[in-house]
């Protein structure tokens, strides 16, 4: 029976434990970033700054600040569609933020479900 050679395994058992090590140190990296930028903020604006919302990087929302003159009992409609345009965009900006730190980590390798 032929052995089968894979590529790069060429250093045995010294390879395999130092490659373990680079993944035991990723991992714990990860989970520091993780910790670290879930206790970060951002902040997104709709409306030329008639409302501001702050979001974790949790992805949970902190405060929704809406200026006065924003509010229009005859347009509600309105104040709706700009509080849900800066909500979004608040935590399109936490995703955007966690993915970042992490790729910083990571290399850019991707890993989904990981964060």
């Amino acid at each position: 029976m032929a052995k089968h050679k894979f590529p790069g395994a060429g250093g045995g058992m010294g390879n395999m434990n130092n490659m373990m090590k680079q993944v035991q140190k990723m991992q714990q990296d990860m989970a520091k970033v993780q910790e670290e930028v879930q206790e970060r903020e951002v902040e997104a604006t709709s409306g030329g700054g008639a409302v501001t919302v702050v979001a974790t990087g949790k992805k949970e929302l902190v405060s929704i600040k809406i200026k006065p003159e924003a509010v229009d009992p005859e347009d509600v409609e309105m104040l709706e569609d700009m509080v849900l345009a800066a909500v979004n965009e608040a935590l399109r900006k936490a995703e955007e933020m966690v993915s970042g730190e992490m790729a910083k980590v990571t290399g850019g390798m991707n890993m989904p479900g990981m964060f």
